[in-house]
């Protein structure tokens, strides 16, 4: 399992597109914030089926908005836990 840290270290390496990284670092954990990090990765990747695989694992459909905007969400709600 892993922490507020690593899901912080993730969201790094999503946007400095690392995304190899950052699949290591997620799939450590089976928080629905780490699970909603994989949507927006795969996402990113253009891989929709594994997205909408990851989005129902954190509980979550897919927003309307772009993937960047939704990953500073997640930043933003990982800070304040």
């Amino acid at each position: 399992m892993i922490g507020k840290d690593e899901l912080l270290e993730a969201i790094d390496l999503i946007e400095e597109e690392n995304y190899e990284e950052a699949h290591l670092v997620l799939q450590l954990s089976e928080t629905p914030e780490a699970a909603w990090l994989l949507a927006c990765l795969y996402r990113k990747e253009g891989d929709e089926w594994n997205a909408n695989y990851w989005y129902d694992k954190a509980g979550r459909t897919k927003p309307s908005y772009n993937v960047e905007a939704e990953i500073q969400e997640i930043k933003d709600l990982i800070k304040n836990l």
